[in-house]
């Protein structure tokens, strides 16, 4: 299925697999606009939008029963498309408030938090999103709902997740005037941090950084 023909009028516009499509291709259109950089005031705001929206459509496809796909092996795609830059874009865009601390299952008792970025998180999302919509494109409709269904289980979903916490979180901060403290050292390299550690460092985003550009005055 081309790109000419992934909208085509012929196609039903309630038919599921058309639905969870345009809500991923809406995703990926629309945050790899924001990675751009030409409105960064806007970028937190946005991206709370969409990693929102793309989570209804994950919620559907969690909720849906299993998708079994058509072949028993999965096609072959060829190389994969590069997200280094979309990734490097991010993370300029997202520098004062990039690094967050997240717990990864929990219900897995003591887990301790663990440092994560924003802009990895993105890329990774993209990865998996561009991946399922390469078999949608190319007419293999069950193998791109398998995909999408796969993966938000076992990495888009829980990683969409944790970015719309760490989105949250910082308007939050901002639109309630309560700013963190200052980051100092929370590193994604690290190998384990301790509550009080986190408690020290995985602050700040303060709000002369982003509050501003939201219409937020310092007090």
């Amino acid at each position: 299925m081309s790109d000419a023909t992934l909208h085509a009028t012929a196609q039903d516009p309630d038919d599921f697999a058309v639905q969870i499509a345009d809500q991923v291709e809406s995703f990926l259109v629309a945050v790899t606009e924001v990675a751009k950089g030409d409105e960064p005031d806007s970028a937190v705001p946005f991206l709370l939008l969409e990693v929102s929206q793309l989570l209804l459509a994950g919620g559907r496809l969690g909720a849906h029963e299993d998708i079994v796909p058509d072949e028993r092996y999965e096609p072959d795609l060829g190389p994969e498309p590069d997200v280094d830059q979309l990734r490097e874009n991010f993370a300029r865009i997202l520098e004062p408030i990039d690094v967050y601390s997240e717990v990864f299952d929990p219900y897995e008792p003591r887990r301790a938090p663990v440092p994560a970025r924003l802009s990895d998180d993105l890329a990774d999302i993209i990865t998996d999103l561009r991946h399922g919509m390469a078999h949608y494109r190319a007419g293999r409709t069950t193998e791109a709902l398998w995909w999408w269904q796969f993966s938000y289980f076992s990495n888009w979903g829980p990683t969409a997740s944790a970015t719309l916490r760490a989105l949250q979180s910082i308007l939050i901060h901002v639109r309630l005037n309560q700013p963190l403290a200052e980051l100092d050292g929370l590193d994604t390299d690290q190998d384990t941090i301790g509550d009080e550690t986190l408690e020290f460092e995985a602050g700040q985003v303060m709000q002369e950084e982003i509050g501003e550009s939201l219409g937020i005055r310092r007090s």
